[in-house]
């Protein structure tokens, strides 16, 4: 599992931000370990054994958050959506 530490500029906390996340498909099941952007926001991903395109739950900022282990490094950050 990668992972990078960010230092938090107002309190002097360190905090790990896991990059991996197991995405699974709801339509088919399907698992596969993801890296996740730390940039941006994933909006659609294509679901590598139904082909299904996922896009994000009403209210998640991605699929990640939607469909992901782990939420996404500006979430885990709390940075809010693509923040």
């Amino acid at each position: 599992m990668r992972a990078i530490r960010l230092q938090c500029r107002s309190d002097i906390v360190m905090k790990t931000v896991i990059l991996e996340s197991v995405l699974t498909c709801p339509h088919c099941g399907h698992t596969k370990q993801e890296t996740m952007p730390t940039d941006a926001c994933q909006f659609y991903y294509e679901c590598p054994s139904c082909k299904t395109l996922l896009r994000p739950k009403p209210g998640a900022c991605c699929v990640f958050c939607s469909f992901g282990s782990v939420p996404c490094p500006p979430i885990q950050q709390q940075r809010g959506c693509c923040g």
